[in-house]
């Protein structure tokens, strides 16, 4: 009989961001994410306390992929586990945890040719320093199919669910089906409010694994992702609302693929409009949320979209 492992969210604030990380309460503990760098001695550190928990007995720091909100506070995390905690990451987004440069990269190449901030690289590096507690070695490279021993009978099963990030890994407790995707559900995206994921055809198809395959009993979100009516979802799902959430956000990403698809086929037409140049997606959408306003999930989706049209014209 595998024993019921107990998981407790781990909030830290950072500005219009409430940072989350979970911490699964197993003989060899586990903190799933790590917020920022200040995350781990100022959020996870007291909460963990108040449980009568001490945050030197971490083993595991499972990172569901490599955005700064995820990995900012790793290295930070780890030091306070007097380096004994493995830190695991998908090989294909290790690069983020072991450079901060890899983020500015990363914003040049995609969402930074839409926003013309020549500010912008120096602003993406200025916040790396700022919120990654220190560039790291991962400890383990996870691919999807491996299984972790939590100790006792607690096992912990990877799953690779790419869109989101190449890779965007879900962590599942085995036995009670807890499922921790980080943002790879978007439903109507967080603060910004449009679905944010870099790869659409992986990110519709990891929803459709996470639905028709795993079907959590419990799913736990990075963020408070939003209803189409604007209201969001807890961090902590329960099996209806997770089947929901998914099923919703397979739905959108289909809108957004369809108004994309139209735009394209169109041609793009750089105009003034902020949305430029999918200006015909935002109307189409009813989309009236700031996309400049980082991480600008709105032109990280669409340039998803446009690579990808590009690829099969």
């Amino acid at each position: 009989m595998v024993q019921d492992v107990k998981i407790h969210p781990l909030v830290s604030p950072w500005g219009r961001f409430g940072l989350y990380s979970f911490f699964i309460d197993a003989p060899e503990p586990a903190i799933v994410d790590t917020g920022i760098a200040s995350s781990p001695a100022e959020g996870m550190a007291p909460a963990l306390e108040a449980l009568g928990r001490r945050i030197e007995d971490v083993r595991w720091i499972l990172l569901t992929h490599g955005h700064i909100d995820h990995i900012g506070g790793a290295r930070a995390l780890w030091e306070l586990t007097g380096r004994r905690a493995r830190v695991v990451i998908h090989e294909a987004d290790a690069h983020l945890l072991r450079s901060r440069q890899a983020h500015v990269d990363e914003y040049l190449s995609v969402r930074g040719q839409y926003l013309h901030d020549p500010e912008g690289a120096a602003e993406q590096l200025a916040t790396a320093e700022a919120v990654i507690s220190g560039e790291m070695e991962p400890t383990m490279l996870v691919r999807g199919g491996e299984r972790l021993s939590l100790g006792g009978d607690v096992t912990v099963s990877v799953h690779s669910i790419p869109g989101h990030t190449a890779g965007s890994v879900a962590y599942v407790v085995e036995g009670q089906n807890s499922v921790f995707v980080g943002d790879a559900v978007q439903v109507h995206g967080a603060a910004n409010g449009f679905p944010g994921y870099e790869d659409p055809d992986a990110y519709r198809s990891s929803l459709q694994y996470l639905r028709d395959e795993i079907r959590p009993n419990h799913l736990y979100l990075g963020h408070p992702y939003r209803r189409a009516d604007g209201v969001a979802y807890g961090v902590e799902l329960d099996r209806d609302q997770a089947a929901e959430a998914l099923r919703e956000s397979v739905d959108i990403e289909g809108g957004v693929r369809g108004a994309a698809h139209r735009c394209l086929c169109a041609g793009l037409q750089e105009t003034d409009s902020a949305y430029s140049p999918f200006a015909p997606v935002a109307e189409e959408l009813g989309y009236e949320g700031d996309p400049t306003l980082e991480p600008s999930p709105f032109f990280t989706s669409l340039h998803g979209y446009r690579t990808q049209f590009t690829q099969k014209s």
